[in-house]
């Protein structure tokens, strides 16, 4: 069966990859992009994309379900609309996959009840890189023998959320093994505000933005006399591929929401 794909935020630069990405795929048709603004009627009429990828350009969902009819939405815009769009596509029967962070835990709670009542599978992947969810694997493991431990996430200057979701989400993850402690002196001082990054459970976390910067982020673990650190480096878009169209392909049996693509890999 060939898998119908809608996307938001083609004209992104991780939109535009996976757009290539899935109209390259023989098993996947990509019929729709979703705009948020009019910008043409087709990805062809767009210097960013070749003349033959006559996809039609929606910016109304709606519309963009009754004439296109997918079966995935592979969202990868910002965090500003996506919780009310994974919502809407939910509500119109489309299986979200989805990019892009910045969910509360009350919107995911809804979220997941509504995957739920509607027995259709939705992904919420902080990361689409494989090499990164083994990265937080294995920071996972770490944890159980090294409590004391912070994390550094990198990222473009043109990210807007921070930390970044796979920074939080490698907390949360640290966080199912790893008893709350408030690492550092107990009378440490910030002489300036921020500088020991967000505090998660006792476990800091520090955020980076520079041009030049992909997706990094590195876990560091101290334990008397030793220092473990995990690392991972995204050098190019092309490495967050794999994990979306593993995600299109597994949606499509899914029931339920999933949060994080170490819960299926």
């Amino acid at each position: 069966m060939t898998i119908k794909v809608a996307i938001a935020g083609a004209r992104g630069k991780m939109g535009m990859e996976a757009v290539h990405t899935i109209i390259k795929n023989e098993g996947m048709e990509l019929v729709a992009a979703l705009d948020y603004k009019e910008v043409g009627t087709t990805l062809a009429a767009l210097d960013e994309f070749p003349k033959q990828y006559e996809v039609p350009i929606y910016t109304n969902f709606p519309e963009l379900v009754r004439d296109t009819k997918p079966d995935v939405l592979v969202d990868l815009t910002n965090p500003h609309f996506v919780y009310e769009r994974t919502k809407q596509a939910l509500l119109h029967n489309v299986r979200p996959v989805v990019g892009t962070t910045g969910f509360t835990d009350e919107q995911l709670e809804e979220l997941q009840q509504i995957a739920k009542d509607k027995e259709i599978g939705c992904i919420i992947a902080p990361n689409f890189a494989i090499g990164a969810i083994l990265m937080m694997k294995f920071a996972k493991d770490a944890a159980k023998y090294f409590p004391d431990v912070e994390i550094i996430e990198m990222h473009h200057d043109q990210k807007l959320d921070a930390p970044s979701g796979t920074g939080i989400k490698t907390a949360q993850m640290i966080s199912e093994v790893r008893n709350s402690k408030e690492q550092g002196h107990p009378d440490e001082k910030e002489t300036h505000n921020g500088a020991r990054g967000a505090n998660f459970e006792g476990m800091h976390i520090h955020s980076v933005r520079l041009p030049g910067l992909v997706a990094h982020q590195q876990v560091l673990f101290g334990g008397t006399g030793e220092l473990l650190t995990i690392r991972h480096d995204s050098l190019n878009r092309g490495s967050f591929m794999g994990g979306v169209t593993f995600s299109i392909e597994k949606v499509m049996n899914c029931n339920t929401l999933i949060y994080g693509l170490e819960n299926i890999i």
